[in-house]
């Protein structure tokens, strides 16, 4: 009850969130087309690999693939385009498969002792049957083809007939102890294999684990031969004439029998053993846990078999054993063989297979093997299932992207692929498309762990790879172990990527890595080799030192946001040069990765344009990076983390802008805080004014902003030997604090999010900050004598407030709070008014920090063409500030319509173009935003800024600033995810929970428009890969090897049936094998069975009805799963009620057509009994 209770005041909470406007705004002036019918939440496709692979089976007519997996995942391949997702709603892991082959129908065995039967011939495949056995656990599947009767074996050793049709038990079973030999004291185990003789379905081959395999009598009820051997059986196979078989035993070897010869093996093989001189038995060998055995026309047969290997291959990978007459190709895998199946012209079992190509479903990928071409090449697999290469590290999803940017990527891509692939055409071919109405561009873009980013074109619901960048390929690789003095912060994959900025129009590509590093990447059609790559090292560190030594007395003031915008750059100063490490040996300016020094020779694609990379800090590694934009207009990136936020000029260069989070505010800080240690005087650094050139001022120098106020050099032996007594008991606590630095980044790394899912994760970090600042200010007291130091700068501190230096009244700082550690969270560059004063609009951008304020940058650029190249661009603070509960995730800007417009960008163009083009082609443009100008000299509300948090969305009137709407999201739990889209000519806000719920609100009212709870549990794998597209389509990380996209479009749901692709295509079964005029003079062909006489009611009688449970299945039923809220859910409540009706009515007319086949049947049965006694006499019956 109580955890019922909470579920209930969790919905609460968030049904009740409300949304509010400001009394006297223009509440009316913006008409807003979306409505809550718009919006309905369901799944499209699932793309990637199947999860734990489990079972796989294929239709050798139908020419489909299907793959359980071990959460009871069902995924059916066709053609190129054509998947199919499906769920067992028990979740019990799939161990085996079975097609009715050409019947759109599969079989699917279930750990929890329950088979269902799946109908294909519907766009969505649905479960018509179930049966759960309560006493037996199934171990093994056989259905015959073109049967309705499915063989199922059992733990204990007994064999149950299933009428697939009816899924009903039948009377007649096989018991273990009437199949083994009477004198048998043991129980045979498990049965692990049952199939029948090619040429007699009368006869059933039953194989039992511990090594005993049984020819029974379907018709007689026993046993023809029993046969025996020491070692457990793992498969079994048939030659298609029925007259031997062949087993595959736990100790390597493969044993072949002839049918009416039981006492001993026709012949042993053991594959990989090595044969002794003397005669004696070769050495044991790892289990064959798979044999098949094929044949040809025209040659020797195949037998294929997984397993065998010798036990002194320690550390060999995986391998496929192809026999092939006198030839032996031992073919090696990547990972482990799951399951294999051999792909053959015929579905009839005894005629000649002809193999063709073998398919193997390994453990985290899908290998097809061409058997018709010598050295066995394998297929180009055409499916996307290499998302998990690497593992994936974050996502984003581009809808509506320009039609050039597709053929682009893949003529890039296409040079990228292997070569030595199989000539033919992929084998798994079967479905039709599907008639997808969506027309535009989709890309989505994987970030992985080894540092490579992945293209797919995922236009109309398919997904297709186009190209892939090596980022690694930037760094130096470390040719052994002890070579990583540097990549201390993370314990692995360096290169991971953590945040991907891409612009879809520019095709200007920006990565930030776990590494504290940003590579920026231009895309060219043209190949080039770059002789040294641009490197930019940012010192980014909120930590304040003790005590240093000026280098200047003057220090410029910090402009404050009634300044002019424009100043001018202050003369660079002169610095002694920096070294790698501090005097006491710790590491201290120094890039976590080295960048390559050799010539980086970058094919067509993207390609490296500027690397940055943040440095340590006197021993403290650099803060992984949470925040990252690029604009192509402005020729700018900008970063942040938890210590504060830089902006680099990446035509120049050079960086702009480097500023801890705290000064960011100017005289406008809202917080309270106190630094963790009195301020050492600081260095000027331009920040807010203009660019730091490389080298005009020392690493020590970027983080630091400029302050008012002069001091005095420090001339005495006293003032010389307190800091270095200071440093000396600051030393002592730098070890604890470093490792309070890793754990931190330890727990940040494991959600890439300024709040952390997990409540005490982040109380625990919050502790150990206090206790590591606690101990650092205890240290300090002890040396502080009556306040301040004498002949020092008087242990001053920069008082943010009035922008003054005053005196410390405390030194301590145990009563730290959590605004000193405040995280960049949201970026956002724009054409806005950036203050209420303004006019007009002018480049800015727009910072968001993990406590919910939002500060404003203006951007003055200088015009486009050779003056961008050779002034620098001026960055200062506007001054404004807006506040939100919650860290800021997300921005975006409406025009006075209400409408969506885009920051400004650039249009791509060749960067390795000839330089003797036109002199147009050199200008750099920027697109004019798309605002409405005022009509009157007055100040009018032309934009709108849309902000939103973990908790609320605000919208702010500019340039007034005024709030005139406001929406509390949720009270309970918080946004994981909220992206500004476009939908059906409108715009909405959408945003993912933590606890689960998806919404979407309108704009800029904030109305709510949809509210389903889609995920009652979420995990950091989704919480990091989650997010939203134009059109009304989301995608995320439902495993570590799939991506599931999700569609919140009414209309899109609407359209999803004729989008989906056909499994099931009407193919006409081939013929059976001719059985020749001799063969079927004397009886030499295949032998029929009427296993209806021997199975049925009539003469079997019924099952115990405690054996097995029936359970009728859904039948098909398509709709939402989702608990909707509003009218949306009350529609899709009707639609529902609506489809069950529909299927109702559906089930009764299959059951009467049943019935009416069953009255045909009976009539037909009861007249061929008339004729048969019609002429004899009483006596001869």
């Amino acid at each position: 009850m109580r955890k019922f209770k909470k579920v209930l005041d969790g919905l609460t909470a968030v049904s009740s969130a409300s949304s509010s406007s400001q009394p006297g705004n223009r509440e009316n002036d913006i008409p807003e087309s979306l409505q809550s019918e718009h919006f309905q939440l369901c799944k499209t496709v699932r793309h990637g690999f199947p999860y734990q692979p489990s079972a796989m089976a294929f239709d050798p007519v139908q020419k489909i693939l299907s793959i359980g997996t071990q959460n009871g995942g069902l995924r059916l391949f066709g053609r190129p385009g054509v998947e199919c997702y499906c769920q067992h709603d028990s979740g019990a892991a799939v161990i085996q498969l079975q097609f009715l082959i050409n019947e759109g129908a599969l079989v699917s065995a279930l750990a929890d002792d329950s088979i269902h039967l799946w109908n294909l011939r519907q766009k969505r495949p649905a479960i018509l049957h179930s049966l759960k056995f309560n006493r037996e656990r199934i171990t093994f599947c056989h259905l015959p083809f073109q049967s309705k009767w499915l063989y199922v074996g059992t733990e204990r050793g007994n064999i149950h007939i299933v009428n697939v049709e009816s899924f009903t038990l039948s009377g007649y079973v096989i018991m273990w102890n009437k199949a083994i030999e009477l004198s048998s004291k043991s129980h045979p185990g498990p049965v692990v294999h049952i199939s029948d003789n090619p040429m007699d379905e009368g006869k059933l081959l039953i194989g039992f684990e511990s090594g005993t395999v049984v020819l029974w009598d379907l018709k007689s009820k026993k046993a023809d031969y029993r046969y025996n051997y020491d070692e457990a059986i793992h498969s079994v196979a048939w030659h298609h004439e029925g007259k031997q078989f062949i087993c595959s035993h736990s100790d390597g070897t493969l044993t072949i029998w002839n049918v009416k010869s039981p006492a001993k093996p026709a012949q042993i093989i053991t594959p990989h053993g090595k044969q002794p001189k003397d005669g004696k038995k070769p050495e044991p060998c790892k289990p064959i846990l798979k044999v098949e055995y094929k044949t040809t026309r025209a040659g020797d047969p195949f037998m294929i078999l997984s397993g065998g290997l010798s036990y002194d291959t320690i550390g060999r990978r995986p391998c496929l054993t192809v026999m092939h007459g006198k030839s032996t190709a031992v073919l090696e895998m990547d990972y482990p063989i799951v399951d294999f199946l051999t792909l053959c012209e015929t579905p009839y079992p005894n005629d000649f297979q002809e193999p063709y190509a073998v398919v193997v479903l390994l453990e985290k990928d899908l290998v097809v093997i061409d058997l018709a071409q010598n050295g066995y090449p394998i297929f180009e697999n055409p499916y996307p299932l290499s998302i998990h290469e690497s593992p994936v590290t974050c996502c984003e999803y581009f809808s509506d992207c320009p039609v050039d940017i597709i053929p682009a990527l893949y003529s890039v891509g296409a040079r990228q692929k292997r070569q030595g692939y199989s000539k033919k055409e992929w084998p798994i071919s079967g479905g039709n498309w599907g008639l997808g109405n969506q027309c535009y561009p989709e890309i989505i873009i994987t970030g992985h762990a080894d540092g490579s980013v992945k293209f797919w074109d995922a236009s109309a619901i398919m997904l297709q790879v186009l190209y892939k960048l090596k980022t690694a390929k930037v760094f130096e690789k470390s040719r052994n172990k002890e070579d990583k003095p540097s990549t201390d912060i993370v314990d692995e994959d360096p290169f991971a990527i953590q945040i991907l900025s891409w612009c879809p129009e520019s095709r200007m590509l920006c990565v930030a890595g776990v590494s504290a590093h940003v590579i920026i990447y231009k895309f060219s059609k043209q190949e080039v080799t770059t002789e040294v790559v641009q490197l930019l090292e940012v010192r980014l560190q909120y930590e304040l030192n003790d005590v240093d030594s000026p280098d200047v007395d003057q220090i410029p003031p910090l402009p404050t946001p009634g300044a002019s915008s424009n100043p001018q750059p202050p003369a660079p100063q002169s610095h002694p040069s920096t070294s790698s490490s501090s005097s006491d040996g710790l590491r201290d300016n120094v890039p976590c990765l080295k960048v390559r020094s050799t010539p980086l020779k970058q094919s067509a694609g993207y390609q490296v344009e500027l690397v940055i990379q943040l440095v340590w800090v006197s021993g403290e590694p650099p803060q992984q990076i949470t925040s990252l934009a690029v604009n192509s207009s402005y020729g700018l990136v900008v970063f942040g983390n938890s210590n504060g936020l830089a902006i680099v000029d990446y035509l120049q260069k050079t960086v702009l802008l480097n500023l801890g989070t705290v000064e960011l505010y100017g005289s406008n800080d809202p917080y309270q805080r106190q630094p963790r240690s009195p301020r050492k005087t600081r260095q000027p650094s331009g920040a807010g004014l203009c660019d730091i050139n490389e080298g005009s001022t020392t690493s020590e120098d970027r983080c630091k902003s400029p302050t008012s106020g002069s001091t005095s050099p420090c001339n005495s032996e006293d003032d010389q030997k307190i800091p270095r007594f200071i440093e000396m008991v600051r030393n002592k606590s730098r070890n604890f604090s470093k490792m309070v630095v890793n754990d931190l980044a330890k727990m940040s790394r494991k959600l890439s999010l300024p709040t952390e899912l997990k409540p005490d994760l982040d109380k625990r970090g919050k502790l150990l900050l206090r206790l590591s600042e606690k101990r650092f200010s205890v240290d300090l007291n002890k040396v502080k004598t009556c306040g301040e130091f004498p002949g020092t700068c008087s242990c001053l501190l920069l008082n943010i407030r009035d922008n003054s230096f005053s005196r410390s009244r405390s030194s301590s700082v145990t009563s730290i709070d959590k605004e000193s550690r405040e995280a960049i969270t949201s970026l956002q560059f724009g054409e806005t008014y950036t203050r209420k004063t303004d006019s007009a609009t002018a480049p800015s951008l727009w910072v968001g920090t993990s406590l919910g304020t939002v500060v404003v940058i203006v951007l003055n650029l200088p015009p486009p063409g050779e003056q961008r190249l050779l002034q620098p661009v001026i960055v200062s603070p506007s001054g404004t500030l807006i506040r939100l509960k919650g860290a800021i995730l997300r921005m975006s800007f409406l025009d006075s319509t209400g409408m969506l417009f885009a920051p400004p960008y650039e249009s791509w163009r060749e960067p390795n173009a000839p330089e003797d083009k036109d002199e147009k082609d050199k200008q750099r443009k920027r697109r004019p935003a798309s605002v409405s100008p005022s009509s009157s000299q007055e100040i009018c509300e032309n934009q709108y800024a849309v902000i939103c948090s973990e908790k609320q969305a605000k919208v702010i009137a500019l340039p007034s600033q005024n709030c005139i709407y406001k929406h509390n999201i949720t009270e309970t739990s918080f946004v994981l995810r909220a992206d500004i889209v476009q939908m059906s000519n409108s715009i909405c806000l959408a945003c993912f929970c933590a606890n689960g719920h998806i919404m979407t609100l309108s704009l800029p009212s904030l109305r709510p428009l949809l509210d389903v709870n889609y995920l009652p549990l979420t995990d950091m794998r989704i919480a990091r890969t989650f997010c939203f597209t134009n059109n009304g389509q989301a995608l995320y990380l439902v495993s570590p090897t799939e991506i599931q996209r999700i569609t919140y479009s009414q209309e899109t749901c609407e359209n999803l049936q004729e989008m989906l692709g056909e499994l099931f295509t009407p193919v006409e079964t081939p013929e059976a094998p001719n059985r020749g005029f001799f063969k079927g003079l004397f009886g030499g062909g295949a032998q029929s069975l009427d296993r209806e006489e021997l199975f049925g009611e009539s003469v079997a009688g019924k099952a115990s009805r405690s054996l097995a449970q029936h359970i009728p299945g859904p039948g098909g039923i398509e709709g939402m799963k989702g608990a909707a809220s509003g009218v949306v859910g009350e529609l899709a409540r009707a639609r529902i009620a609506l489809d069950e009706r529909g299927q109702k009515l559906g089930e009764l007319e299959e059951r009467t057509a049943a019935m009416m086949a069953s009255a045909d049947s009976f009539s037909k049965h009861a007249h061929d009994m008339m004729l048969k006694y019609k002429d004899k006499k009483w006596y001869q019956f």
